[in-house]
Parts: C-alpha cells; structure tokens; sequence
C-alpha cells in the first residue's frame, strides 16, 4: 500500500464494536474514489503516550496526507472529499446540502445514537439504563422520522453518493434495526443501499480482517 495515506485503527476490539469503529469511514470513503491507503493499527488497551499528540482522546481514526494530520472522522471525510468530486460537489448548492447533512449526522443523530449503546451495552442491567432507555429510543425516533422526511424518494442525501452518506449510513448502522430503522421503510432501504456499495463491502472486509482474535496481552 501507499504510504501517502495512513488510517489509524485498533487492532483489537470487543465484538459488539467489530464492523462499528470509525475508522471504517475513511477507508469507505478511499476505496470509493479507488485511493490508496495503509493502516497502522494501535493497541486500543494500551495507547502511547505520543498518539495523545495526535488525537487528544486516543481514539481512532487518524489521518496521515503527507504532511497533514486530521483526527475526528468528518473532519476527515471532507478532506478526503476535497480529493474528488465524486464525494463531495465543488461548489454551489450541491456541496453546501452534503456538508450540511456531514454535520447533521454527526451533530443531530449519532448523540442519541451513542446513548443509546451506552444504555444498551455499557450500562446494561443499570436500573438508571432501564428507566432512561424508553425516552431516549422515542427522542431517537423522531430524529430518525425527521430524517425520513428529508431524505423521501431519494437515493442519498446530496444529489448523488457523497461522504454525507458515509456519515449517516455508519451512524445509522450502530441503531438497533429490528427496533428502528426497519419500522422506516426509507431508511432500511437507504441503509440497505450504503451496505450493498462494493466499496463498503471492501472496506468492511478489510477492518473485520485487521482485528486480532484476542487483544494483545497487557
């Protein structure tokens, strides 16, 4: 591979996460425009001191373009969007809807979504998980109907396939579908499509492959 693009990923991570870490968005994003990339993969138990340099929190991804380095995985898409119009418009009307809807997904949905996994996986059993969990599954879900709505007949977000849809397809993703997202034919279906993309399917593949079956000894 390349070694003018580096992701940063984990090597290892409970199963509940496989298919789920954010660095599987930029390598969607590199293997739709067929962008070369290598990965260096981190002990997610056991960070080094100097990754703090790079991303405050010790999460993944990083990003390496020459002398760039991005951290945060929008930040991220849209300088790999810059790279080439097929993920993300030049300019005008186009551009700012897939920007717009970028931030929307991180910003408007993946919050209650990652509250929701805190409910669910991290606090379950909890008696607090238990009574918050019905509010936040019906704030969820009218965020998802809102974003039903915007989305209607149409295939994507923007007006073709862009790093909008990386976002929201990834977010949308860690919902538990038979509760949410099958309920809204329209997105099952968007989410459906994101899935079927080769490009998706690649960069999947080539994260599920990268996690060790058990983490590296502490």
């Amino acid at each position: 591979m390349s070694d003018a693009i580096t992701i940063t990923g984990f090597d290892w991570v409970p199963d509940f996460a496989r298919g789920h870490v954010r660095d599987l968005r930029p390598r969607w994003a590199c293997e739709e425009i067929g962008l070369r990339y290598a990965m260096r993969l981190l002990d997610a138990r056991a960070r080094q001191e100097d990754y703090f340099a790079e991303q405050p929190w010790g999460q993944v991804p990083v990003l390496r373009d020459g002398d760039v380095s991005l951290f945060e995985s929008g930040a991220i898409l849209l300088h790999l969007g810059e790279r080439d119009a097929q993920l993300l418009p030049q300019g005008g009307a186009a551009r700012d809807r897939v920007v717009s809807w970028l931030f929307a997904a991180y910003n408007s949905v993946e919050p209650f979504t990652m509250q929701l996994g805190t409910v669910d996986i991290f606090a379950a059993g909890e008696e607090w998980a238990r009574l918050r969990r019905p509010g936040l599954v019906a704030q969820l879900g009218q965020r998802l109907d809102r974003l039903a709505d915007a989305l209607g007949e149409r295939a994507w977000l923007g007006d073709a396939f862009s790093i909008a849809d990386i976002a929201m397809v990834t977010v949308l993703r860690a919902c538990p579908r038979a509760e949410l997202i099958d309920p809204r034919p329209a997105l099952a279906a968007y989410v459906d499509r994101g899935e079927a993309r080769p490009a998706f399917q690649r960069a999947l593949a080539a994260q599920l492959g990268d996690f060790r079956d058990e983490p590296v000894a502490a």
